[in-house]
């Protein structure tokens, strides 16, 4: 069925606000972690064939929403709402009842911001143990540059880099383990050494063999979206509405690998800022980022030192983004995101602890 609502939540506050009642202030718990939400935008598309234009939005109090009659949208609407209450599944184990910090471990010569810092396997495995020490809850080992403009990399490169870091890692350390790779064999070798998560830029696209991969290997997939491939995504993007056609890219993702045999309680999208989107683009995905969790999973954000900051803020050295990162990523952890993917994971810990502290709203609520 074709999709014509889409909700976005808002309206946040703690989940543990409470009356004398036990009840929250008319609002809902958004997916089993520390907000709620009080009120939704509902947003509208016409229907293929119904010759209607545009885009519709209104704000609506959770009150109002559910006095609605809302006709034959009634089971789209119902389902949305399922979808944001629910408590999203474990990841690898982890629980996502809080923000996870997702630190990059980059070996490859050629990735925007640390290519060629990590030269060697050993030096990406002490800086992957550094970035445990500062607070990352997932290590994410990737062995091929996917920035806009860059070249694929033979599968035997790939894993001659990635192989010996997540084997080094493995044996050192219990932070759960993410491979960022599109190719299916990769991802093989990747499960049997020891990683717990894959995390695949193109949403098992790339490899016709990736989904059976995937299927096979027992672990969680991170689907993220990008229009076209690496070398060229960036020349000319073209979207109807970009946070929508995203929603919808991931929906018809989460669906095939479903078919697939990977279960919905092993998936994770991440809207994929900076691939196929521009400026405008990626800011119009930060700011619907809420939007997501109404496909029923868990939500990442990677926006860590990427291009829009460095044009939002005329920063042209990616290493001097840390403070625009970490706005992103707070502006995402306040739309209720579960993970956010960063370089810099020392900031980034600070910045959440404090956020929690002030979002819990109570001496008594201070996280340890």
């Amino acid at each position: 069925m074709q999709r014509t609502i889409y909700l976005r939540p808002t309206g946040f506050l703690a989940a543990q606000t409470e009356t004398d009642e036990g009840q929250t202030w008319g609002a809902l718990p958004l997916a089993g972690g520390p907000l709620a939400f009080a009120a939704i935008e509902i947003i509208r598309r016409p229907s293929h064939g119904t010759g209607g234009r545009g885009v519709g939005r209104r704000i609506s109090g959770l009150s109002d929403f559910f006095e609605r009659d809302w006709g034959r949208d009634t089971m789209q609407a119902s389902d949305i709402i399922e979808a944001l209450r629910a408590p999203r599944s474990r990841l690898a184990g982890l629980s996502l009842d809080r923000p996870r910090i997702m630190g990059i471990v980059n070996v490859t010569p050629d990735s925007f911001s640390d290519g060629g810092q990590l030269a060697s396997a050993q030096a990406a495995i002490d800086h992957g143990l550094r970035l445990v020490e500062e607070g990352a809850d997932i290590l994410d080992i990737g062995g091929e540059s996917t920035r806009p403009g860059s070249d694929a990399v033979p599968v035997e490169e790939e894993l001659a880099r990635v192989l010996p870091v997540l084997e080094g890692l493995r044996s050192r350390t219990e932070a759960r383990i993410s491979v960022d790779t599109r190719k299916a064999r990769v991802m093989r070798e990747a499960a049997k050494a020891g990683a717990d998560i894959l995390n695949d830029v193109s949403a098992l696209t790339h490899d016709p063999e990736a989904m059976e991969a995937a299927a096979e290997s027992g672990l969680p997939v991170i689907l993220m979206h990008a229009q076209g491939d690496p070398k060229t995504m960036n020349d000319n993007p073209v979207y109807d509405d970009v946070a929508l056609d995203v929603f919808d890219f991931l929906e018809r993702r989460i669906d095939a690998c479903v078919e697939a045999g990977i279960p919905k309680a092993r998936l994770v999208v991440d809207p994929g800022i900076g691939f196929g989107k521009h400026l405008p683009h990626n800011v119009a995905v930060l700011a619907s980022m809420s939007l997501y969790h109404g496909l029923g999973v868990p939500v990442l954000l990677g926006a860590s030192r990427k291009k829009l900051i460095g044009q939002l803020c005329n920063v042209e050295n990616p290493r001097e983004r840390v403070s625009g990162s970490i706005a992103a990523a707070l502006s995402s952890v306040a739309q209720g995101v579960q993970i956010v993917r960063v370089h810099d994971v020392a900031a980034t810990r600070q910045a959440l602890a404090v956020w929690a502290a002030v979002t819990a709203g109570s001496e008594n609520r201070v996280p340890n």
